[in-house]
């Protein structure tokens, strides 16, 4: 390839990578609402969250890109640019089957771990703070970076959109070549780059999370010579 092409398919990775980061923050955010109020006390937020989750697992990521680009401006008389349409459909879509990963981490928690926190007078935001999240969080990240790495394939649809991510960029060259062979070759190549890339720091941030989770606490002698347990605050237990 010449280097103008070169640049026409290093310019669509960027924009892929812009895309990714952009709805994998809205999904994450979107997935920890949901899934933190499908556990929720009231009923009322467990409706919504599980009816949010279950109206977009149940919806093509595609169609809702056909949806948030082409059906909604004219219903409401405004126009998202190609990139905040992608990454509203993608994070909302993706961010559904997050909310059960949330969810389920949440309740694989031991539930002895939940009365501990209400016999010390937590409020279900310090058992959630304190408690749930630091426990979960960790189990989380697998099915979270295979979520990722399926979100990153998932940026191909917004071709469809005349967005110049990868995918586009690359069947703009394969136009230009008539070689089909060799251009989709260079792309999948690119997509699992960024793939290895993505699940390798997942598994950093999960090694990272879980280094402190299992660590038998620390010991002190007294005075009578016998080896204890410190307790929290450094008292013994």
């Amino acid at each position: 390839m010449t280097s103008g092409l070169w640049e026409l398919v290093l310019k669509g990775t960027w924009v892929t990578i812009q895309l990714l980061v952009l709805s994998s923050l809205l999904a994450t955010a979107v997935a920890f609402l949901a899934g933190v109020g499908r556990t929720h006390r009231l009923w009322i937020v467990r409706f919504l969250a599980g009816l949010y989750t279950e109206v977009f697992r149940g919806t093509s990521a595609l169609v809702m890109i056909f949806w948030v680009f082409f059906v909604l401006p004219p219903a409401f008389g405004w126009q998202l640019v190609p990139l905040w349409a992608g990454t509203l459909a993608l994070g909302l879509t993706y961010g559904a089957y997050g909310a059960e990963i949330v969810r389920g981490a949440l309740k694989a928690v031991d539930p002895a771990q939940q009365e501990g926190g209400v016999a010390l007078s937590f409020t279900p935001w310090q058992r959630l703070r304190l408690i749930l999240l630091p426990q979960a969080v960790p189990e989380m990240i697998p099915p979270f970076s295979n979520l990722l790495v399926e979100l990153l394939k998932g940026t191909a649809l917004v071709s469809i959109m005349g967005m110049g991510d990868l995918a586009f960029s690359g069947n703009l060259v394969r136009l230009a070549l008539q070689e089909s062979a060799e251009i989709y070759t260079y792309i999948l190549l690119i997509y699992f780059v960024i793939a290895f890339l993505l699940t390798r720091g997942m598994r950093g941030l999960e090694k990272k999370l879980k280094a402190g989770v299992g660590k038998a606490a620390p010991k002190r002698e007294t005075a009578a010579g016998v080896v204890e347990p410190v307790g929290v605050g450094g008292g013994a237990k």
